[in-house]
């Protein structure tokens, strides 16, 4: 049974590379009928943070990404790597070094002189010292010769010389283990049978084989994905948009868009572009994984939560809405009011975060007027009109869109000018601004009595 599993380290937030990883092991497993796990890799206890791992779990459970199995803490497991790492010691395919910090910088700089890697000298490898007493970490026996190949899934076949490989340390002198050891302790027993990560792990790939080969461990088998450049071709950092993944929810970000998007990054299936998770589940596979760096465009991942906004039912979308909107100070007493707001803006909020700044004049009682609406709209020149429009307004028998529309046409006739002149003034008294949705259901969502009282405010505004 195929096998992934996600293992972040909780030393920082969850990141579109992490979530995408995550994403890319949960979907190749769900399309193999396997099984899913996350691990925490939390053995750095300096750095490690519950608020990180919180906003890692809270980050893949509303990415939709569902674990199987976990989350699973490497700090609960740390005798277990002990463990297996005095089992190497003792077969002889480890060995203990004596050398202090200040040796190893010598030994640094020394290489360093001469033009040489700076990868430890091996001191201590055949060395027998009998002190037990004195500090030392346990090392891996490496290969001094030979070759360490394997084929990767994406990248095909990748070789490394022994020669360039050192000693790693497995076991600090705090009897603390290292990342290269658990995680082929903890891949090895977990029965992880595929591992699909970021390709500045082919470097630990060769050291980890070796570890695998002498514990006696089956091997799985390795898919390294390109790692997420932005637009400029540099490696995704904050200014590209790598922020927390829950900073694209509170920006009203769709969790099915960002899903979608964080798939496409590096993978493709012909030229579709929009997929839902059954799509992507029934599709995914590492064949169409690319070897080149995926682009970060936060323009495309807006039209695509934009299209995703359009699509989704107005109902759905509207419960979606209540949180943003009482992130603005806005209580919604009537929900019923919220499906014709979204029917109404979703062509034009490209995210929750906007559709809910564009639909707050609907619910406030005063009416901030933008300054440059203001000057142009509400003037002495146009406070007739209004005037006109309210007195006309109270004495509709219905407030549908031909009853309105014929009241305006008429008053735009009566002052001889054109619509528009008409129409924005209203607009403006209504909404605070120049821009919003139609003026015909701007009204009939806020009702006869909401509209009287913003016009009657508005005309006494002007001066």
């Amino acid at each position: 049974m195929v096998k992934t599993r996600f293992a972040p380290s909780p030393t920082g937030n969850l990141h579109i590379g992490g979530a995408r990883t995550a994403l890319f092991n949960y979907l190749f497993s769900k399309h193999k009928g396997g099984v899913f796990v996350l691990r925490i890799e939390d053995t750095d206890t300096e750095r490690s943070k519950e608020a990180y791992v919180q906003d890692i779990l809270q980050g893949l459970s509303w990415l939709g990404v569902q674990w199987d199995e976990g989350p699973l803490f490497q700090k609960e497991r740390v005798d277990i790597y002990r463990e297996h790492a005095y089992r190497l010691l003792g077969e002889g395919r480890a060995y203990k070094c004596y050398c202090t910090a200040e040796m190893l910088e010598e030994k640094r700089k020394t290489a360093f002189k001469e033009g040489k890697k700076p990868t430890y000298d091996r001191t201590c490898r055949d060395v027998n010292v009998q002190d037990s007493g004195k500090p030392y970490v346990i090392r891996f026996k490496s290969p001094l010769s030979g070759e360490v190949s394997f084929n990767d899934l994406v990248r095909g076949t990748i070789a490394f010389r022994c020669e360039e490989l050192d000693d790693l340390v497995i076991l600090r002198s705090d009897n603390t283990p290292t990342y290269n050891f658990t995680v082929v302790v903890d891949d090895a027993l977990m029965g992880i049978t595929h591992i699909i990560r970021g390709d500045d792990h082919i470097n630990n790939t060769p050291r980890q084989i070796l570890i695998y080969k002498a514990l006696g461990y089956p091997m799985p088998e390795f898919a390294h994905v390109p790692l997420i450049h932005g637009k400029d071709r540099a490696r995704l950092s904050k200014r590209h948009g790598a922020t927390s993944l829950l900073e694209y929810r509170n920006d009203g970000f769709l969790p099915e868009a960002l899903m979608n998007y964080l798939a496409r990054l590096g993978w493709a299936h012909g030229n579709q572009e929009v997929f839902s998770r059954e799509d992507l589940i029934e599709k995914f596979d590492l064949m169409n994984v690319g070897k080149s760096p995926a682009i970060f465009d936060m323009d495309k991942l807006m039209w695509l939560n934009s299209h995703y906004i359009k699509t989704l039912s107005e109902e759905d979308t509207a419960e979606r809405l209540i949180p943003f909107l009482e992130g603005l100070g806005i209580t919604i007493c009537n929900r019923d009011i919220l499906v014709p707001i979204v029917a109404n803006l979703k062509e034009r909020a490209r995210t929750l975060k906007e559709m809910a700044q564009m639909a707050a004049f609907f619910f406030y009682d005063d009416v901030v007027y933008e300054e440059a609406a203001k000057q142009k709209f509400l003037t002495p020149a146009t406070k007739p009109i209004l005037e006109n429009f309210l007195e006309g307004f109270k004495g509709l028998r219905s407030i549908d869109g031909d009853e309105q529309k014929r009241l305006i046409e008429n008053i735009a006739r009566d002052h001889n000018t054109k619509l528009v002149n008409v129409v924005q003034p209203i607009r403006v008294s209504l909404c605070g601004r120049t821009v919003s949705p139609g003026i015909f259901e701007v009204i009939s969502i806020l009702g006869r009595e909401n509209v009287e009282k913003r016009l009657r405010r508005a005309i006494e505004a002007i001066l």
